[in-house]
């Protein structure tokens, strides 16, 4: 079984049995750069198409507007898809320009998160549906793919060698909350799905000449068969972007599994290159450092032996100079 917990500070927990423990985090002098919730106490008609309302654009046609408590309890949600485009284009973009320079030096992380839910397609037309991150020069810097066909993740750069897999899958009809974190100083990005890291430490542009800032963030339908459009629909709700005043993109420990033997074994996800300090609390108000990890690649593991000597531990990653 496995926990995992995003945070400046986070928390992995092993116990029998496995218990959570809620995520610590540095307070960080926070920026929205854009959110919305696509309510009508913000302006959201849902008798119209999205493209329109409240700065909304398009690129490309096809089938988007919003629709009410298809994710319970949370109001209206926006969707792409469901109703094929009226030319043969192979996609279809959602956009919602806020053209943001980040601040390098005192808020250099920009998090983007957002509900979703993807339904299947009533025919043997499955397409996918992106997130994909352009600059002010609109030039496409990294997507990230759900495979209508697969129900595979995967994502792709900028460097046109085109879509890898995560190793990670996605179920129709399931309701994930997807995270995007940006470092602008180190041009690196990561992702988590449902707080499950997908991709770690990649650049966010892998061109020398590329200007980094951020103009919008798509979502994106992706038609595999021009002309043949599926009816399946991405859903989406609660889209925030915020800038971050944090040294670097959060860590996240992977609560792997307890051997047999009664050891406890960690995988720490962050940033390439970066040392990260794991500390450990039977009581999350004292805790001890227990071992300094380098990411070399982003990630590092850790065999905790001492986890023998109990029944129950906390842990936590943080960044150390």
């Amino acid at each position: 079984m496995k926990t995992w917990l995003p945070c400046l500070l986070v928390l992995a927990v092993w116990s029998r049995p496995l218990h959570t423990a809620k995520a610590q985090s540095q307070n960080a002098n926070t920026t929205v750069i854009f959110a919305t919730g696509f309510e009508k106490s913000e302006g959201y008609d849902d008798q119209l198409i999205l493209v329109g309302q409240n700065g909304w654009m398009n690129f490309g046609s096809g089938g988007n507007g919003l629709v009410t408590n298809f994710f319970d309890g949370l109001g209206q949600q926006a969707f792409i898809g469901l109703t094929g485009p009226t030319n043969s284009a192979d996609t279809f973009s959602l956009l919602r320009p806020f053209n943001f320079v980040a601040d390098t030096t005192h808020q250099p992380i920009v998090k983007f998160s957002v509900l979703m839910s993807i339904t299947e397609s009533s025919s043997t037309n499955r397409d996918d549906f992106r997130w994909s991150v352009y600059n002010l020069a609109q030039q496409r810097l990294f997507s990230l793919d759900f495979d209508g066909v697969t129900h595979g993740v995967n994502y792709a750069l900028d460097d046109g060698a085109g879509f890898f897999s995560t190793g990670v899958g996605f179920t129709n009809l399931v309701i994930y909350e997807l995270a995007i974190t940006m470092n602008f100083t180190r041009n690196l990005w990561s992702a988590s799905l449902n707080n499950l890291p997908v991709v770690n430490s990649k650049p966010i542009s892998t061109r020398f000449d590329t200007v980094l800032n951020l103009a919008d963030i798509d979502a994106v339908w992706s038609i595999r068969t021009p002309g043949q459009a599926g009816d399946n629909y991405l859903l989406f709700d609660e889209y925030v972007v915020t800038a971050e005043a944090l040294p670097s993109i959060p860590p996240t420990l992977e609560a792997v599994q307890r051997l047999a033997a009664g050891q406890f074994l960690l995988k720490l996800h962050g940033e390439l290159g970066l040392k990260y300090a794991i500390d450990a609390s039977s009581d999350l108000v004292h805790w001890t450092e227990i071992k300094t990890l380098h990411a070399t690649d982003g990630t590092a593991d850790f065999l905790d032996n001492a986890a023998t000597n109990f029944t129950s531990q906390f842990y936590r990653a943080r960044q150390i100079p």
